[in-house]
């Protein structure tokens, strides 16, 4: 199954406002909410849902995680989470206090 990328963003974007504040998603959330169970249905989704993340990320939309904490959306690799940013709305990309 192929999703093209505001279908992704959309889905990204639902899924970390239905997880909450302080909370975080797995990508594979985002695919296999729209590939399906089996992995050869959201497998192929992984990269389109990180290529769409960090695009959110720029955009100041989601926050990507790893070992919880922000990264850079340019320079990470591996496991990663995603999140809604913190201090949603607010300019200050830094800000780590919070509930």
């Amino acid at each position: 199954m192929s999703a093209d990328a505001e279908t992704i963003a959309t889905t990204i974007l639902r899924l970390v406002e239905e997880r909450g504040a302080g909370k975080t998603i797995c990508p594979s959330e985002v695919a296999r909410e729209l590939g399906g169970p089996h992995p050869d249905g959201w497998g192929p989704l992984m990269q389109p849902v990180r290529r769409v993340a960090v695009r959110l990320a720029h955009e100041g939309r989601v926050a990507i995680l790893r070992k919880g904490r922000p990264v850079d959306p340019d320079d990470f690799r591996g496991i990663y989470r995603l999140a809604l940013p913190e201090g949603d709305g607010e300019s200050g990309p830094g800000s780590q206090s919070g509930m």
